[in-house]
């Protein structure tokens, strides 16, 4: 059997903090040069570029605004320094909390651009570069469990992870025949600075909602990321992997609350 070998070289966008540091420290152990995206935290991408440095590979890094239609620029100009690519990570994306009824027309485009739109533009951009090579590849949509299931109070990211999920799937179907995968990584609720939390809540915190009773770690992101990153992972495509904790196994459990305080903000 011969299995694919794609480029080691990576992007992982959002690798300022988080799921994306983790990720590219991790890409980075496996031997991947990456480049790296931020939004505002320029600060943090340089921990994130010395983090992968100090494992031995190259780092590149640009900021990157998702809502902007020339997105996929950053993506090309980072493959450019990198010398190819074999690997997108879509991990950068926006939440939000606020009610339907009370959701802005400019609200809802903002976290669609976001967390749709971009992670569109970016695959097709890098996707153009893996058919160009004719090595393969692998892109790895960060989603979220609730591509899957609904959250009170997140409309706007519910229907935009969701339509990533759909997204992983019909370029999936595209893309197969260039030995290119495409799969999700759909987190619950992870310790990082978008949830208020820091790498170490992950083991202190309670959570007796989830079976595994904590939030998850980053590194339990990043290790699944890997995986589908990797020559291992050549035939598993189109699918969304959620690595909750069991949190989805929970919906029955519903009638276990206690009063209807859940239904609040």
């Amino acid at each position: 059997m011969t299995v694919p070998t794609h480029d080691r070289l990576a992007i992982v966008t959002g690798a300022d903090s988080g799921m994306g540091r983790a990720t590219a420290q991790l890409l980075a152990s496996d031997g991947y040069d990456v480049g790296i995206t931020f939004h505002t935290d320029e600060a943090g991408a340089a921990d994130t570029r010395a983090a992968v440095e100090q494992r031995g590979r190259r780092c590149y890094v640009a900021r990157q605004d998702l809502t902007s239609p020339d997105t996929g620029d950053t993506v090309d100009h980072l493959a450019e320094q990198l010398g190819g690519l074999g690997v997108l990570v879509n991990n950068a994306g926006a939440g939000h909390r606020d009610r339907a009824l009370d959701l802005t027309y400019a609200r809802w485009r903002e976290m669609l651009a976001t967390d749709l739109d971009g992670p569109f533009l970016c695959a097709q951009r890098a996707a153009r570069r893996m058919v160009e090579t004719g090595r393969g590849g692998r892109i790895v949509n960060i989603t979220s469990v609730h591509e899957h299931v609904p959250r009170l109070g997140a409309a706007a990211y519910c229907t935009a992870k969701a339509g990533l999920g759909m997204l992983t799937q019909c370029l999936a179907l595209e893309l197969a025949r260039y030995d290119i995968t495409v799969n999700a990584v759909a987190p619950g609720e992870i310790a990082t600075p978008m949830t208020g939390m820091d790498e170490a809540d992950a083991f202190r915190e309670d959570r007796p909602g989830n079976p595994t009773g904590r939030p998850g770690h980053v590194d339990e992101i990043a290790a699944v990321v890997a995986f589908l990153a990797s020559p291992r992972a050549s035939y598993l495509t189109g699918r969304s992997i959620p690595v909750d904790g069991g949190l989805m196994l929970m919906a029955a459990h519903g009638h276990d609350m206690a009063d209807g305080s859940w239904r609040e903000l």
